[in-house]
């Protein structure tokens, strides 16, 4: 065993800072919607180009600097196309007056709102909301779906808009409903193991709280990511393999359905045998059947002691076989990444390092005591040597943990260098770990036979991975060859009985998967659960069931 060598540290502090900026930006923006006065309620206010140029340079993030989207840099005429698609003539006027006597300059028809509420991380093209309203509380809420009943108004409830698969996009205009005024958390119940929050607060942010405690939350899917937008998704993420998915670790919610009522979907006991799971029915829902304000969240100490352990290979194979045999050993994994080669030549090129440009496997593990702890690394690293490894490193000190978790989930900041005039297309599929290595290896063919590059990652602990597929969207060669990768890998995961999404969601990309992985009956059943809750469909319509088939005559 070796420590992480010394040249990894120039690596790291690009990646904080890297990150800091992103969550910098965040704040900005969100600080910018907040407190700005000159919102257009009655769409008659002149255009602020200052605020404009404000929202375009940091809507998106810094990922905007590193060259992902330019989607907020829009020329003049651009703009006006889009704001003349999006003409809020799908909201009434009388719907109108009545949102304004609720919210006031909370009701915005601003053009940068709409801007910033009409595209996400997906590869998917705009969609813009007739308007953006930002709730203070569920009363709210309660009374903006009654006017949208009322009124037959689409609601697309929306947190940081950081989705991968175009869930808050507004196929259908409407109205965008944005939370970030709803982050706060309630309470904490320490004894009992479980804090509430409202649906706005990013897990990053429920995480520093808790911290204070000695506790956390430990879902952690990509950076900014809010609580209500994690349950829409059934979010995951490193820790999923010890702690589960956001099923596992939410208590219980309460949901305002299309019909106005607010319900409590379970009891904060530690379990329940009471009536339908209408828990489990509201998460991963993807905001189709209703509005989550208020979530009870699972809760867990935070480790006393952990190290972190990077690992070499010379094949896919080799790492899938060393997790595979690491779990049947009975070793406590908290975390295990996997980084293929592509995506490790990404990360040097990015940051300017020397990572072993190999197939490589990032362990966490934790316990109560540091012997503990070593006792887990040493059989690892005879498991892996046993599945030839080719370099086995780890660290300990919280700065050198901290910033090798922060490597990899920036990951997909550092793939953009390869191409950077590049779009990036980030794809999501879970197998059987046994078949994880085989679609992989596969896949990597599928990819040889397009001009793209595709880095990979992958919860290598739970068969869930991602390619970040690099590709021009305005090439229609390269799109095709996107589409192909994407298509093949899907279908050869539902072949493997695994699924089209471990953890982005299926939103309207990924309906065409749903009959071949579940079958007609089961999504027929959904579509009759969506038309029992929701029979105006307006809970974001064309997310998991069709609008054509919610039309279909039963």
């Amino acid at each position: 065993m070796k420590l992480l060598s010394t040249s990894s540290k120039c690596f790291k502090q690009s990646l904080k800072i890297n990150y800091r900026n992103f969550s910098s930006s965040n704040k900005i923006f969100k600080n910018y919607t907040n407190n700005s006065k000159n919102y257009n309620n009655n769409n008659n206010n002149s255009f602020n180009e200052n605020n404009y140029k404000l929202i375009s340079a940091i809507g998106v993030s810094t990922i905007v600097g590193l060259g992902f989207f330019s989607i907020l840099n829009l020329e003049e005429e651009k703009k006006n196309i889009i704001i003349e698609k999006n003409k809020i003539d799908r909201i009434p006027d009388e719907a109108k007056k009545e949102l304004v006597l609720i919210f006031s300059e909370r009701f915005v028809t601003h053009p940068s709102d709409l801007e910033a509420h009409g595209k996400d991380f997906s590869y998917h093209e705009r969609a813009s909301p007739d308007a953006v309203i930002y709730p203070h509380n569920q009363e709210e809420v309660k009374k903006l779906v009654d006017i949208a009943r009322k009124y037959r108004i689409p609601l697309i409830a929306c947190g940081a808009m950081t989705s991968l698969e175009g869930h808050t996009l507004s196929n259908y205009g409407g109205i965008s409903v944005d939370f970030r005024n709803m982050s706060r958390v309630l309470q904490i119940y320490k004894d009992d193991f479980y804090v509430t929050v409202q649906p706005g607060i990013s897990y990053g942010d429920l995480n520093e709280e808790l911290k204070k405690i000695g506790f956390f939350f430990p879902v952690d899917p990509g950076p900014g990511a809010t609580i209500g937008g994690m349950i829409g998704t059934s979010a995951s993420g490193t820790h999923c393999v010890h702690y589960g998915t956001m099923k596992d670790n939410v208590l219980s919610m309460k949901v305002v359905l299309p019909n106005g009522d607010i319900v409590t979907t379970r009891s904060k006991a530690k379990k329940s045998s009471a009536g339908y799971d209408l828990n489990h029915l509201f998460i991963g829902s993807e905001g189709t059947l209703g509005i989550v304000v208020e979530a009870s969240l699972k809760i867990q100490p935070i480790p006393t002691c952990s190290q972190v352990s990077l690992v070499t290979f010379d094949s896919i194979t080799s790492a899938c076989d060393a997790v595979i045999k690491t779990m049947q050993s009975g070793v406590q994994i908290g975390r295990v990444e996997l980084l293929d080669d592509v995506m490790m030549n990404a990360v040097n090129l990015a940051s300017n390092t020397n990572y072993s440009e190999k197939p490589t496997l990032i362990f966490e593990f934790s316990g109560p005591s540091q012997g503990m702890v070593q006792e887990q690394i040493s059989k690892v690293s005879e498991i892996t040597r046993e599945c030839n490894s080719l370099d086995f490193k780890f660290s300990s000190t919280n700065e050198e943990k901290e910033n090798l978790w922060m490597a990899r989930k920036v990951a997909l900041w550092s793939s953009k260098v390869l191409r950077p005039s590049s779009e990036v297309w980030i794809t999501d599929a879970c197998v059987p770990i046994s078949k994880l290595s085989k679609i992989i290896d596969e896949t990597k063919v599928d990819i040889s036979k397009t001009s793209l590059l595709a880095p990979l990652v992958a919860h290598a602990g739970d068969g869930n991975f991602h390619l970040f597929i690099l590709f021009d969207p305005n090439n229609p060669k390269e799109f095709e060859e996107a589409k192909f990768i994407n298509d093949n890998l899907v279908n050869r995961a539902i072949e493997y009985k695994g699924t089209c999404t471990g953890e982005h969601g299926v939103s309207f990309g990924k309906i065409k998967y749903l009959d071949k992985e579940l079958g007609k009956e089961a999504v027929d059943l959904m579509a009759t659960i969506k038309r029992s809750i929701d029979p105006s469909n307006l809970m974001n319509p064309g997310k998991i069931i069709t609008v054509e088939k919610f039309n279909e005559k039963k």
